[in-house]
């Protein structure tokens, strides 16, 4: 109360409500480190209704994080460590970035499933390496979104036991009660996923709270959810079980009256007795405890079993030798990019031993398969091959969750178009700096007669626009294979792979220059001298047009160079001088050719240059009429050359 009222803004409803559960969770059943938050074999606890963060940084606070008093107030402040929502990547003990509603609960499920792969890779008799559950305290909001049923449905068929929710049933959203829009028994849809329920009539039974957690332990192939009554504000005389106490501040005279109805002291703030202090601050000294007994543990394993051992240690650093990189292929055949990307990851995926992924029932599509690596399902925790269904948005928050486990490389594959139903675990993957891998094909017109509900037009330039965000979209099989090495080394943020479904020529490397390039982004292709009058600009499929429009201008003695700029992300992390050296300020006639929108072209090509670019949505046609209707061809490519050469 005192932080939120001190920062004039935030969420007092749900902390108040909740506090019993947290409390119970934290105290009684929580394995965790405090002085390490990243000890391997901790429990994940995950707040998903991200708006209550003061409930989670108060116990962050009081079990020994290293998060001060001061930090709590300065909450909501800048530069603080205590953000209005969750930050990952800014506060130590928290696991995930949330706040968009239904995310964390989804990203639970992609730690969970983590932990079953890598249990099921590594555990041996006797050594329980890889133990721990996923916890998450989840809200109505949660629940109502979308991308929880998906996950919900996804984690029930996967029988995901290590899954246990506290469901914060308050029944108040901002609007007001939740019977204006939410009135389904949610103790029965779960069930109906295959969840384990159990219902607490009272939030503040602590010893109800801890028998159900308790129970839920013991019950196997099953996810669990407690579902408990609470009050939102609670002890708050004029605001409890209202709207007011979600998110504004409860007002200086309320809290004094919530502090005296606690029985507190109303005039003491950030007050901390010494005997709480005392008693949350065990957390030290257990977790120190339980951290030690599994080192033993993990150093009696790398005796008996060195080679995983080894595995697993250099999976978590990141460090994954050579051997992938020298599988990975050398095309010498024309291929769609989809397929040279699905030939690519067969031949790393025996040399990345976590290495996994899936396609949101598109994976023929995608050629995201692993073969002879099994599939992930109940039974077989220790198959790579993820089946997500139809249900691209928790396919995305679930890579993230797998990203956010030490040593995982997740990846996953639909459509480019559908894209935009993963956007929000995009964006926050982006935030917390995480690297799944996202394939995306059919990435563009090209894909033909599926027709413009399925032709993506804006996505290029949408998924460009997100600060972190790495998307490549190779020009041919060899800069696919280039574009995998990339996506598995980069260290900062997520990588999208834009693919295409039609066949592309291979480019000649005798010829041009080397596929290698693409890791700077953009390159000079190809080029008929040093000090070019005209420079075109091309992206995946059409950089074949580039290069054949080249050809015959090179022929006619015109002073051209071929740009592949597969990356613009990559292209403007490298130095000044060399994107100078690709893109000289003094070459002013440039064309751009991008089967999308032209949003954001403007950079490259100046005033004075042109953009060959969608305006309009797609046709449904066969690939070449489609291309050809919207003038992606080496004729027209040629055409608006020379009408900027003036020729």
């Amino acid at each position: 109360m005192d932080a939120v009222q001190k920062a004039k803004s935030g969420h007092p409803g749900l902390p108040m409500g909740a506090a019993p559960m947290a409390y119970v969770l934290w105290t009684r059943h929580l394995k965790h480190s405090p002085l390490n938050p990243h000890w391997h074999n901790r429990d994940r606890f995950v707040l998903s209704a991200g708006h209550g963060c003061m409930l989670l940084y108060s116990l962050l606070h009081l079990t020994g994080y290293d998060l001060t008093l001061d930090d709590l107030k300065s909450f909501r402040q800048w530069g603080s460590r205590t953000p209005g929502h969750p930050e990952s990547h800014l506060t130590a003990g928290v696991e995930t970035t949330t706040g968009p509603l239904g995310q964390g609960f989804t990203n639970g499920v992609g730690m969970a499933i983590a932990q079953k792969y890598l249990a099921a890779r590594y555990n041996k008799p006797e050594f329980p390496i890889v133990d721990y559950r996923i916890y998450a305290v989840v809200s109505d909001g949660d629940l109502m979104e979308g991308v929880a049923s998906e996950a919900a449905s996804l984690a029930g068929h996967l029988k995901l036991d290590n899954i246990i929710y506290l469901y914060d049933d308050n029944h108040i959203s901002i609007d007001g009660s939740t019977d204006l829009a939410f009135t389904e028994d949610r103790a029965k849809r779960f069930e109906a996923y295959g969840w384990h329920v159990q219902t607490i009539a009272d939030g503040n039974d602590l010893n109800a709270i801890d028998k159900a957690i308790t129970a839920a332990k013991s019950v196997k192939k099953q996810p669990h959810l407690i579902k408990i009554r609470t009050h939102i504000g609670y002890g708050s005389p004029n605001k409890q079980d209202t709207a007011e106490a979600h998110g504004s501040p409860l007002g200086e005279e309320e809290v004094k009256l919530a502090k005296r109805a606690l029985g507190w002291d109303p005039e003491k703030h950030f007050h901390v007795p010494d005997e709480v202090r005392a008693q949350m601050s065990t957390a030290l000294e257990a977790g120190k405890k339980a951290e030690e007994e599994w080192k033993k543990l993990w150093d009696r394993y790398v005796g008996a079993h060195p080679k995983p051992a080894r595995e697993l240690e250099q999976a978590r650093k990141a460090e994954f030798g050579n051997a992938w990189k020298k599988a990975i292929p050398i095309f010498d055949t024309p291929m769609a990019t989809r397929e040279a990307s699905g030939k690519v990851l067969n031949a790393i995926a025996p040399h990345l031993p976590t290495l996994v992924g899936g396609s949101a029932d598109l994976t023929p599509s995608n050629n995201t398969y692993l073969k002879d690596l099994g599939e992930f399902q109940q039974g077989n925790y220790a198959g790579r091959n993820l089946r997500f269904g139809v249900r691209e948005h928790a396919m995305g928050s679930i890579l993230n969750g797998l990203a956010l486990t030490d040593g995982m490389i997740p990846y996953g594959g639909t459509f480019l178009i559908f894209s935009e139903y993963m956007r929000p675990p995009i964006r926050l993957a982006c935030i917390m700096g995480i690297r799944p891998i996202f394939v995306f094909t059919h990435d563009s017109i090209g894909l033909g007669e599926d027709g413009p509900t399925h032709q993506p037009i804006e996505q290029l330039a949408s998924l460009r626009s997100i600060p972190n965000m790495t998307l490549i979209r190779p020009a041919d099989a060899n800069e696919v294979a280039v574009a995998w090495r990339v996506a598995i080394e980069h260290k900062d943020g997520p990588v999208a792979l834009a693919l295409t479904r039609q066949k592309l020529p291979l480019l000649d490397r005798t010829k041009y220059s080397p596929a290698e390039n693409l890791v700077k982004g953009a390159y000079t292709l190809a080029e008929s001298a040093p000090k070019p009058d005209l420079i075109l600009l091309a992206t995946g499929s059409e950089v074949q047009h580039a290069v054949a429009a080249y050809e015959q201008l090179a022929s006619e003695g015109v002073k051209v160079r071929v740009v592949s700029m597969p990356s613009w992300q990559l292209f403007e992390a490298q130095s000044a001088e060399y994107r100078e050296s690709v893109l000289p300020q003094g070459v002013e006639k440039r064309l751009a050719i991008e089967a999308g929108v032209a949003l954001g072209w403007h950079k490259y090509v100046g005033t004075r240059g042109d953009v060959l670019c969608m305006t309009r949505f797609g046709a449904s046609a066969p690939v070449d009429a489609v291309m050809g209707g919207f003038g992606f061809t080496a004729e027209n490519v040629l055409q608006r050359a020379r009408n900027l050469l003036g020729s």
